[in-house]
């Protein structure tokens, strides 16, 4: 794997970030030429994204870049602050107008001589913030990782008064007032427009907490080397899902000689009366998958919907309630589950439905549970022996779901990383908590975040969706060697790009579940690769 590709697949916390840098400075780096350096990528960066405006020459830019002439500098105590000054004196140097707003009465030394330096070159510096009212940017380098106390007084004020002025924003490393490790904000925190996170990236800004101030994300690379950073994240490490890795994962190019029964055969539990969309559309995302056989286990009276719907699976009509929900504990009798490489149970099932998930929990196949699999299981209280399965376990749930499992858990809303972690350990199985950031975890402490979403998939159904593909390719990787955590994540990550690819054509509106599975396949139409001639 290349270096670049690898780095950008770690994430770490504010005290794994601390470590690494003392290896690299322990080695000989001085603190003053690090700095240097990264400063030095973002003023490029910067330069390329908002070029300068020149005199007489006013609008946007090339390709839609927004044009800047002026350029506000804010200088927090620390080294973020140092950052922020080296991005001043370099703008300087390229023409841009720049303004520095200081306000703390102590920085450390190496700031402080940065400080001192702008200032000799002319560079205006202002201990109030309304003289940079008429900045068209602002560098937020206020506080960088490691922030841990409730921002308040004088600096909360400007933080607010910052945000209210509705300016181009980026900031340095993360925006100011955010917790590193948890995205939690500290009283109050920029709200950015882009922020270039230094070195790798920091666990807080794939929070849902931090969504609404990160802005767009780009991860600067400093050249740390490889091998302090696995020193110090060693094998357990959090993992941020990237392209390169989810297409990798995906059972493409198929073998040239193959058939459909070594393409994998997923069997679909699902739906009701009530819920027959759950059916359909857990279906459909199996489709999708491209798995080779797929059956479904419906309530009898669904089984003509379903033959309509999805005319290439094996619908099983079984037995069923008053209520509408598939009653027997036992499939019908031809029905084998040994026979299958992977179970999907859960949605539209209604919770009328138990003995069929008891009849899972005890077979020796792969099991995915979902929505009303994951409520009878809180029911049943069998969590814990989730342990005692042959086969792994994919349990599903979003926040609600996720609390009725494990109500003695952390809060997911707090900090989702912990709590999926502590989830996963519980009970042995994967877990994979669903939300803007989807987070996944193993029992053996390892995470993997899916940095990208969008809310057009905060629609009924879209779930079902996702437990269909992720059936598919669980059943499609029997005789492969990867892991079933990589088939988790590249499952989370296709159905984000297909929301995603959706919403851009049809808007945040327009993306509805059924709608969503028309959108997997073109996602990976642009990538070559994935497309080889006709052999």
């Amino acid at each position: 794997m290349a270096r670049q590709e690898e780095i950008s697949q770690i994430i770490v916390t504010a005290q794994q970030m601390r470590d690494i840098e003392a290896r690299i400075f322990a080695a000989g780096m001085p603190v003053a030429a690090l700095m240097e350096k990264v400063a030095g990528l973002i003023a490029r960066r910067i330069q390329d994204i908002y070029p300068n405006v020149r005199q007489g020459d006013r609008g946007t830019g090339g390709q839609g870049k927004d044009k800047v002439k002026r350029v506000g500098i804010l200088v927090g105590p620390g080294h973020n602050g140092g950052d922020a000054l080296v991005v001043a004196r370099e703008l300087h140097f390229c023409g841009y107008d720049i303004k520095i707003y200081s306000s703390f009465s102590k920085l450390k030394e190496l700031t402080s001589q940065h400080l001192q330096y702008a200032q000799s070159l002319g560079i205006p510096c202002y201990e109030s913030i309304e003289q940079l009212s008429d900045c068209d940017l602002l560098i937020d380098g206020l506080f960088g990782f490691g922030l841990q106390r409730t921002l308040q007084d004088a600096i909360a004020n400007t933080i607010n008064q910052i945000n209210s002025w509705s300016k181009l924003i980026v900031s340095i490393d993360l925006p100011s007032g955010l917790h590193t490790d948890t995205g939690e904000v500290l009283g109050t925190a920029i709200s950015a427009t882009q922020t270039f996170c230094l070195g790798l990236w920091k666990l807080g800004l794939l929070q849902d907490h931090a969504l609404e101030y990160v802005g767009k994300a780009e991860l600067i690379d400093f050249d740390i080397p490889l091998a302090d950073v696995q020193a110090v994240v060693g094998t357990n490490r959090i993992h941020r899902i990237t392209q390169t890795t989810a297409l990798s994962t995906l059972p493409l190019p198929r073998p040239a000689v193959t058939h459909k029964y070594k393409e994998g055969h997923l069997l679909l539990i699902c739906g009701s009366r009530r819920y027959s969309g759950g059916a359909i559309l857990s279906g459909l995302g199996a489709r999708v998958s491209g798995v080779g056989m797929l059956s479904i286990a419906v309530p009898e009276s669904l089984k003509p919907l379903l033959v309509a719907q999805l005319p290439e699976a094996l619908i099983i009509g079984c037995p069923e309630t008053q209520t509408g929900a598939i009653a027997s504990k036992q499939l019908p009798e031809n029905t084998d589950l040994s026979s299958f490489d992977a179970i999907a149970c859960g949605p539209g099932l209604t919770r009328d439905a138990t003995p069929i998930v008891q009849q899972v929990l005890e077979s020796d196949r792969p099991l995915i549970l979902d929505a009303d699999g994951l409520n009878i299981l809180a029911q049943m209280g069998t969590i814990p022996t989730l342990h005692k399965r042959k086969a792994v376990t994919i349990l599903t749930p979003h926040a609600g779901e996720f609390k009725r499992l494990f109500p003695d858990i952390s809060d997911p809303m707090k900090d989702r990383v912990r709590a999926v972690r502590e989830a996963a350990l519980h009970c042995g199985a994967i877990v994979l908590l669903k939300g803007a950031r989807t987070a996944i975890a193993n029992s053996q402490n390892s995470v993997w975040i899916n940095p990208e979403s969008t809310p057009a998939l905060a629609r009924g159904g879209s779930g079902d969706v996702l437990t269909g593909v992720l059936g598919g390719l669980l059943a499609q990787a029997k005789s492969k060697d990867i892991s079933v955590e990589e088939i988790v994540a590249t499952a989370a990550w296709w159905h984000s790009q297909a929301g995603i690819l959706a919403a851009g054509e049809r808007t945040e509106l327009g993306v509805d579940a059924f709608t969503l599975t028309n959108y997997f396949i073109p996602v990976l139409a642009s990538v070559e690769k994935l497309f080889p001639h006709s052999r």
